[in-house]
């Protein structure tokens, strides 16, 4: 497309095609994908990849076994694929284009690890055009936060994790929908624009199965009083995939 620009992602050499008309990747799928931590016998699930951000970012800072990256939109699936094709992660992100909600697209238990940045706003809320690809990306048309937790619940097996960003506004529909989905929340951070400020941004852990006990993460600021990064969000950016482990 003649809109889509090339954007370093400033860690392990990858690169990202961008399609501004489609949805360009912000600093909540940065910080999502810095938030997860699978294991190296993981097999991943992105629900939602839109241009393949999460995946491609996860895979220079930690080893997994495999990671699946659904997106519905035929054409950010195309563009998701032409990323990892571009980076050289064919043999270790898959694309699948499909819909969460087709039960015939994967079998019950087959991840052990689920990330997903899901459309924060309900349908209704300002939504103008709900065929466009930026109103699907940020607005519930096509998947709702129930179905995106019931559906990661029958495809987790027994203790996998299910990794979310989202509206903090939203955290206890979060925590009652995981909770009645058998999954329960174990780690969650706030993310503040700047200090004295509200939060912006709510990053939370469930586990399929898992005991109880919620662990709340120091708070992060995304930017200091200048505008500017602030030195623990700079850190984010900055690691490097010699700090797998």
């Amino acid at each position: 497309m003649a809109s889509e620009r090339l954007d370093d992602l400033q860690v392990g050499g990858l690169k990202l095609w961008q399609d501004p008309d489609l949805f360009c990747f912000g600093t909540d799928a940065v910080l999502l994908a810095n938030f997860v931590n699978p294991k190296p016998k993981d097999k991943l699930l992105d629900i939602g990849t839109g241009n393949g951000i999460i995946p491609i970012l996860i895979s220079a800072k930690a080893n997994f076994s495999s990671y699946t990256a659904l997106e519905v939109q035929s054409v950010c699936a195309s563009l998701a694929r032409k990323n990892v094709m571009f980076n050289n992660l064919q043999d270790k992100i898959n694309v699948v284009e499909g819909d969460i909600n087709d039960l015939s697209l994967f079998s019950p238990c087959s991840f052990s690890y689920i990330t997903c940045n899901p459309p924060y706003k309900p349908v209704g809320s300002g939504l103008k055009n709900p065929e466009s690809a930026l109103s699907i990306a940020r607005h519930e048309i096509l998947c709702t936060l129930e179905d995106i937790i019931r559906r990661s619940s029958k495809l987790l097996i027994s203790k996998g994790k299910l990794a979310l960003v989202h509206k903090p506004e939203r955290l206890s529909e979060i925590c009652y929908l995981m909770k009645a989905n058998n999954i329960e929340p174990k780690r969650i951070q706030l993310v503040y624009p700047r200090n004295n400020e509200p939060p912006c941004l709510v990053l939370i852990e469930g586990v399929k199965n898992g005991g109880q006990g919620l662990k709340w993460l120091t708070p992060l600021t995304v930017y200091d009083e200048d505008g500017n990064y602030t030195t623990n969000c700079k850190t984010l950016y900055e690691k490097q995939k010699e700090e797998k482990k």
